[in-house]
């Protein structure tokens, strides 16, 4: 299928690493999926979350495009109800002024963290309430068409950086649709609404000045691998991670103890998030992705390594540029 991949990178810090590890890793894997032909890389907005060091992710877009040429980066998402619209115009534009032609701006309303961090950002819970709102007013200032008398966004006026709504409901697919926006869906993690929301999206679709066909894009997991048992290896030691990070409540369990957590009903919870995951041979990648962009109606995978091994990431991803020829 004549589907594009991206890549979304979940800037992780590993076991004794430290966020500048992630960054100089984030970079030689942009670097590496430039080559390989991949269409874009995202980054996410987290805040207060140890392993993950894309909390400033406009910044950490910049560092990356500044030492690659040619592939997008943008986020995936920036969470818009923790800021000010203006502010985000403004970085996205000063991003798209620097390296034109190259910047996304994802939008989720998502707080990206927890209820402390969350009145840490001075977030207000009601915040996501004006989410549709905030869009429409961000898109103004970097359109050129400000929608608050007399304030324009310098740098960002005009620079009509294309946005992208996500989400992991039918509250993303109908605004989506609504405003005549890229959908993005993020089943790599919230799997259970995917087809129900990309064909509302694709049904009330109304054409935009930014886009005139709907356009989906869908999140999996990918472990590809030169052994089928290997790739299951690696995605085991994915759940088991997982589970440590969300069940364990910070306490240091034994591979058994996380297996035991992994069997128990929260567990089971845990691994159903991973519902939508390509495990395998390339090849054995390549048809569950086929299969998997038919079912999602999507023109575009947003593949998700969920490899902890970050040498067995990079493969992964190698391979499947490989047999895709995305290269070629």
């Amino acid at each position: 299928m004549t589907v594009a991949l991206s890549v979304l990178d979940l800037a992780h810090i590993g076991d004794g690493e430290t966020a500048a590890d992630s960054f100089t890793a984030s970079v030689d894997m942009a670097q590496r999926a430039e080559r390989w032909g991949y269409h874009r890389i995202w980054y996410a907005e987290h805040h207060n979350m140890p392993t993950i060091a894309s909390s400033a992710t406009s910044v950490l877009i910049g560092h990356v495009a500044a030492q690659t040429s040619s592939i997008r980066l943008g986020a995936g998402g920036i969470m818009l109800p923790n800021h000010s619209p203006l502010t985000i115009a403004e970085q996205f534009g000063t991003l798209e002024t620097l390296f034109p032609g190259r910047i996304d701006l994802g939008l989720g309303r998502a707080p990206g963290s927890d209820q402390r961090t969350m009145r840490a950002l001075r977030r207000d819970p009601t915040s996501a309430d004006s989410f549709p709102q905030d869009v429409l007013e961000l898109q103004g200032y970097l359109a050129g068409e400000s929608r608050v008398a007399g304030v324009n966004a310098t740098p960002g006026y005009g620079t009509n950086v294309p946005l992208y709504v996500l989400g992991s409901s039918m509250f993303g697919a109908q605004l989506a649709a609504l405003l005549g926006l890229p959908y993005a869906f993020a089943s790599h993690f919230a799997p259970d609404a995917l087809e129900a929301a990309t064909s509302h999206y694709r049904k009330e679709f109304k054409p935009s000045a930014q886009l005139s066909e709907p356009y989906v894009i869908a999140g999996v997991n990918v472990i590809a691998a030169d052994t089928t048992d290997y790739a299951e290896e690696q995605l085991l030691e994915a759940k088991r991670y997982r589970a440590g990070r969300m069940l364990a409540q910070g306490r240091k369990l034994s591979t058994e103890e996380i297996d035991a957590l992994l069997a128990s009903p929260a567990g089971r919870q845990v691994q159903s998030m991973a519902r939508y995951s390509a495990v395998g041979t390339p090849d054995e990648v390549d048809e569950y992705l086929d299969g998997f962009a038919k079912q999602a109606q999507a023109d575009e995978l947003m593949i998700v390594s969920s490899a902890v091994d970050r040498t067995a990431w990079l493969r992964s991803l190698e391979l499947l540029a490989d047999v895709r020829g995305l290269g070629s």
